[in-house]
């Protein structure tokens, strides 16, 4: 076996409490001397960022092959975890022998992360291309290209072709093809010319050609650059050591010396386009930031696209700009500060053609992504029984002869909390949704362990149900529906703690209901006396 890629996932608002979601690893630890390496295709979160909790699962001495950035960017990630792994750095068009089975080339290609690859996998059944994450940049600003030639050799120089082409979908659904990086910089240039005061400029910190182009714009605009945020200061010092990044501004490698800088001339490059709470962005909107302070006229641009379901928290932030005066551009506001990092339509349909895959897995991508591949791939020539659309943990059998599903295998997602690993599952998420819905009411009782009988309480304590001062009378029936339910069990009952805590729960559930129609938790304390 080999894996590629080991990402996270960022929490939904289902997850309250959670900091990351990653793969289950049942069936790899149950096969973990079948597993020869672990191939990375590039260092987005969404694709190394599971690694520093699977490692510790499996053994030391499996490989990791990756890129040069990502390998630096690994390092610096993992050393927090105190993990050395095993890495085997890769170059485009370089093949590795990995076990008996398997010979790997990387194929460059363009994204918005540098040191971006494809994966062809020559197995003994035929060749298999992963995509990786991709679009078709004609003018990249590290002008490392698109390489067509190489997966054009795979469809023509075999004698066999592509057996099978796992494609990304991620952006099959929008029309045309995704626009250069190049794209971007009239607009920017245009709102960082015309800023008056302080310019805030965000974005993914793993977007290093945009990054590069925000320099190349500050240095025009005689801009004093700043980071701000651990992640944007980490990857543009490793891009820089390693001669990605050329850093053609008056660059600072921290906030400390930002207010001796005349306002129209600082630049501030900070994470948190997705409302993290706890980003550089975030903590500036609030005002708690404390080195940077907005004020009347100054200019936030947040160059990244909304995820689906980080509007509200983006949402809040822009507000708060707004409250501090600030003149802001988003991507739906002012168009043209953003361009995405995944193929549209036509670029799906160029990397079909170019690869000429006997068969085609879309994958990357929902549901309906997944079918608007499956239904453009049929448009351009291949037969629906050509294309398979599969789920997670089902095992697929591709030959030449056809492909298969053989069934499933333990799939599914791990939830990390803090140190947790997997020890938040969903009877914790449910508690958690029921608490945050409709609070907590704490019920205390004092009982004597040999007659029964109430020696202290109820004393009953809300939080998050009601506001106890002004739910006084209906606390204090509360207690009464407690006495009376309690009154109303054998003695031998009363001198059961486990069957007092139920007839307490039992009791309030319906009264509150009766009262609120809200279902608070409810936890009944018996003591003995």
């Amino acid at each position: 076996m080999i894996m590629l890629d080991c990402g996270q996932m960022l929490p939904g608002d289902d997850m309250p409490g959670v900091d990351s979601v990653i793969p289950d690893m049942a069936f790899i630890r149950a096969h973990e001397r079948s597993l020869k390496a672990i191939w990375i295709t590039h260092a987005h979160e969404d694709h190394i960022g599971a690694l520093p909790y699977v490692l510790p699962m499996l053994r030391k001495d499996i490989p990791i092959y990756v890129s040069e950035f990502a390998r630096e960017l690994l390092k610096e990630k993992l050393r927090e975890y105190r993990l050395e792994p095993n890495f085997v750095t890769y170059e485009g068009r370089r093949r590795f022998r990995i076990g008996t089975h398997f010979e790997i080339e990387p194929i460059a290609v363009t994204h918005s992360m540098v040191d971006s690859f494809s994966a062809a996998i020559r197995t003994p059944a035929g060749v298999a291309i992963h995509s990786g994450d991709y679009k078709m940049d004609p003018s990249p600003p590290d002008g490392v290209a698109f390489d067509h030639y190489a997966f054009a050799r795979y469809s023509e120089e075999d004698d066999d072709g592509v057996l099978v082409l796992l494609n990304d979908s991620t952006n099959v659904d929008r029309r045309g093809s995704c626009p250069s990086e190049a794209e971007v910089v009239p607009k920017l240039s245009q709102l960082v010319a015309d800023a008056k005061g302080t310019v805030i400029l965000s974005c993914f910190a793993s977007s290093v050609h945009r990054v590069q182009t925000v320099m190349r714009i500050a240095a025009a605009n005689n801009r004093v650059v700043f980071p701000a945020g651990l992640n944007m200061e980490r990857i543009i010092r490793v891009a820089r050591e390693l001669g990605i990044l050329d850093v053609v501004c008056d660059y600072r490698d921290d906030l400390r010396g930002v207010e001796a800088v005349p306002r129209s001339r600082r630049m501030i490059l900070t994470t948190g386009s997705q409302g993290e709470p706890l980003s550089a962005l975030s903590r500036i909107a609030l005002g708690s930031h404390r080195h940077v302070k907005v004020t009347p006229g100054d200019t936030v641009i947040m160059s990244a696209r909304m995820i689906p379901g980080n509007e509200r928290a983006i949402y809040n932030i822009i507000n708060n700009l707004s409250k501090a005066g600030a003149i802001i551009h988003d991507e739906r506001s002012t168009p043209g500060i953003h361009v995405s990092g995944h193929g549209y339509r036509d670029d799906v349909k160029h990397m079909i053609n170019l690869t000429n895959p006997q068969f085609l897995i879309p994958v990357h991508g929902e549901h309906r992504q997944l079918i608007s591949q499956r239904n453009l791939a049929i448009e351009v020539g291949m037969e629906p029984e050509e294309v398979l659309i599969i789920e997670n943990g089902d095992v697929v059998q591709i030959s030449k002869a056809g492909t298969k599903i053989l069934g499933k295998v333990p799939h599914g997602r791990v939830l990390v909390d803090g140190k947790g690993i997997g020890d938040v599952g969903e009877v914790v998420l449910r508690d958690r949704r029921h608490l945050a819905e409709d609070g907590m009411v704490l019920v205390t009782v004092a009982i004597d362990h040999e007659t029964g009988e109430l020696v202290s309480g109820p004393d009953i304590i809300s939080r998050g149900f009601v506001y106890e001062d002004e739910s006084r009378a209906m606390l204090d029936a509360a207690k009464q529906i407690v006495i009376n339910a309690m009154e109303e069990e054998s003695v031998s009952a009363r001198e059961d703690i486990s069957v007092m805590q139920a007839t307490i729960k039992k009791a309030l559930r319906k009264f509150f209901k009766q009262e609120t129609e809200r279902f608070p938790v409810i936890l009944p304390v018996v003591l003995e006396v």
